[in-house]
């Protein structure tokens, strides 16, 4: 790691495990944490897959925008993240999948995969992941209608 210089650190803190709260040491963020309903819980909160999927989202389109930005495209794009959660049947085995699709407006999906790919190999957490859990980056229309 010599060649690179940390630029951010964070903390964050959970108690109570899937059904507690996670929080920002700083106190700037706090959120409640639940199993899903559909897993037995209570849903009333927040899973780690869904604030995995929030930060990867972030992160990746944070890397997507620097690309775009090295070939001057200004459109805009977006970027879906969906994370599954894998068990082994009979056995307290778990593992993650995470699909990205990527929308970039009035590019065609050809040069948008190239772009995403791109974003995909600068992006900390892509290369954190990389070879541990099984990510499939496509490139797909973009929709307008997802903009908030």
């Amino acid at each position: 790691m010599s060649e690179y210089t940390k630029i951010y650190e964070t903390s964050a803190i959970n108690t109570g495990g899937r059904d507690g709260v996670s929080y920002l040491s700083d106190g700037s963020y706090e959120v409640k944490i639940a199993t899903p309903k559909k897993l037995g819980g209570t849903g009333n909160g927040q899973n780690p897959e869904q604030l995995f999927a929030l930060g990867y989202a972030a992160c990746f389109h944070g890397a997507l925008e620097l690309v775009k930005g090295q070939h001057k495209v200004k459109n805009n794009s977006q970027v879906s993240q969906v994370v599954s959660l894998w068990k082994k049947p009979d056995a307290a085995d778990f593992k993650l999948e995470v699909a990205i699709e990527v929308g970039i407006q009035d590019v065609s999906l050809e040069e948008t995969q190239k772009f995403a790919e791109a974003a995909h190999a600068i992006c900390p957490y892509s290369k954190a992941l990389e070879g541990n859990i099984t990510i499939f980056v496509r490139a797909t229309d973009y929709d307008a209608s997802k903009e908030k």
